[in-house]
């Protein structure tokens, strides 16, 4: 008995709950007269709630699990049971918490949603009636980070302006979130990779020396050493570029990555803004973008719409006195690399950024490089301090240019691809959300009616989703998801649907 009341305990605190807000404990009816059970129940002053198998199995759970589908045919028996006796009475149960176990019980957590009068879809109020489960399921272990209540948030106020300082670390900062907002590749950096760069801390004595990096970039782009910059991330690139060229009317493609435009600003610029529209796919139309613009910055593959643009279309944005600026951070997410400019020489004032963070889990290090044209690469140069690059850094991005590095990295985005394909046909089975077509990045952005408050429920069913209305040309009802693993992206699907269902 103990241990299922310090189980039952635990899932009660995961919820923001005490004792007093049980209502039941339901379990398969075979499994009603076990003690720990019994014992539970009569310590909590609440009835044992107890259900055939096979209505059991007729209840489908977020979160299944093969040994009691083998045991006693359903996926999950803890959350089959509660969602059952929650959605008692003509209510629809909602799963609060998913099923948490110790050595030898299973607990999950579902409350009551009511369907309103005069209403088609289920209701918004939550009632205070809980239902909880404690049951023998082998083989189920935790699968999603503690929830966390709207009380717990970094909320936002909406305003006309929009945040560009705000990045995806911020949605999971201090949080036990599944993490959707960050698009850095999961499971990296490889343990190959660790092993390169906990090697290189050896040399942490002597000055960094990138000669040997930034010649293995150079030959990964066929390009000379003096087309080729290493910086510390391509956010550090955005900051030399707009201090370090003199530019006097800079413009920037939205919706994108925001980090340019802010170091452009921060260094006294007045910046122009190109917004693509959603009725055209936010497709780039090089005619949009002024004549008198000197500097130009677009992503491609672009974050967050996830288009790739094609690169004809970029490298028309190209003119005689003109900065052309293309962040590829995300180039190397696609299988092929098809679209890129990285390594073309015929494309005046082109500047391509790069960055190794994404796909090999490398935000903590800061790795990344800018490939110009040889003035344009001394100017920049100018403008950094001395040793901008870490050993380690530089040891990483030798790493990563390598030829079996980039062999896996094709084998990453073609599973990235496979990967994507399945999350969109989740998506498309929701009427309320619509995708941008043609997603060709690690990530998709998808438009809610109230996106922000699904984003907030999400939050509390353990998920965190990367918020629209900061990038340019987007509002509240926009959200960027990060592709991950099939798993992982079903638990998600499951949440979102619950998400939508509280809203009504």
């Amino acid at each position: 008995m103990d241990e299922v009341l310090a189980l039952v305990g635990a899932v009660l605190r995961e919820a923001g709950l005490t004792r007093a807000g049980i209502g039941s404990l339901a379990t398969l009816e075979a499994r009603a007269a076990e003690p720990g059970i019994v014992a539970a129940a009569a310590a909590l002053g609440v009835p044992v709630r107890a259900f055939p198998a096979g209505e059991l199995a007729a209840v489908p759970v977020p979160h299944p699990s093969a040994a009691p589908l083998s045991a006693t045919g359903t996926a999950s028996v803890a959350e089959a049971a509660a969602l059952l006796a929650a959605g008692a009475g003509g209510e629809r149960g909602v799963l609060v918490v998913p099923k948490r176990k110790s050595r030898s019980a299973t607990c999950a957590l579902a409350v009551s949603v009511p369907f309103l009068p005069n209403e088609e879809a289920p209701g918004v109020r939550l009632l205070p009636r809980t239902h909880g489960y404690i049951a023998g399921e082998p083989g189920s272990p935790p699968t999603i980070p503690t929830p966390h209540t709207t009380a717990a948030m970094d909320m936002h106020t909406h305003t006309d302006a929009h945040d560009l300082r705000h990045h995806g670390d911020a949605e999971v900062r201090d949080e036990k979130l599944i993490d959707l907002a960050v698009n850095v590749r999961t499971n990296t950096p490889p343990e190959w990779l660790r092993e390169r760069i906990a090697d290189s801390l050896t040399g942490l004595a002597a000055y960094p020396d990138g000669r040997a990096a930034r010649a293995a970039v150079a030959e990964r782009h066929d390009l000379p050493p003096n087309r080729v910059l290493l910086t510390a991330g391509a956010a550090e690139a955005f900051v030399l570029l707009a201090r370090a060229l003199p530019v006097r009317r800079p413009v920037v493609v939205h919706p994108q990555f925001t980090e340019p435009e802010a170091a452009l600003r921060d260094a006294g610029h007045a910046v122009g803004r190109v917004l693509l529209r959603e009725e055209d796919g936010f497709r780039l139309d090089p005619a949009a973008v002024p004549e008198d613009a000197d500097l130009v910055v677009i992503g491609n593959p672009t974050n967050p719409t996830s288009v790739l643009h094609p690169a004809a279309s970029v490298a028309a944005l190209a003119r005689p006195g003109r900065i052309l600026v293309v962040d590829e951070a995300f180039m190397d997410a696609v299988p092929g690399e098809r679209e890129s400019l990285a390594g073309r020489t015929d494309v005046p004032g082109l500047v391509v950024l790069r960055s190794l963070t994404k796909t090999w889990g490398l935000a903590g290090l800061r790795i990344g490089y800018a490939l110009a044209e040889p003035e344009t690469v001394a100017a920049l140069e100018r403008a950094q301090p001395l040793w901008p690059v870490s050993t380690p850094a530089l040891v990483a991005a030798e790493a990563c240019v390598s030829r079996a590095a980039l062999a896996e990295a094709e084998h990453a985005a073609h599973r990235i691809g496979v990967e994507r394909a399945h999350l969109l046909a989740g998506l498309a089975e929701f009427d309320e959300v619509r995708t941008v077509g043609g997603a060709e990045g690690p990530f998709v952005l998808l438009r809610i009616d109230g996106a922000d408050a699904v984003r907030e429920r999400l939050r509390s069913l353990g998920f965190a989703a990367r918020r629209g209305d900061t990038f340019p040309g987007l509002d509240r009802n926009w959200l960027r998801i990060a592709v991950r693993d099939r798993a992982t992206t079903n638990r998600f699907l499951q949440a979102l649907d619950q998400a939508l269902l509280i809203g009504g």
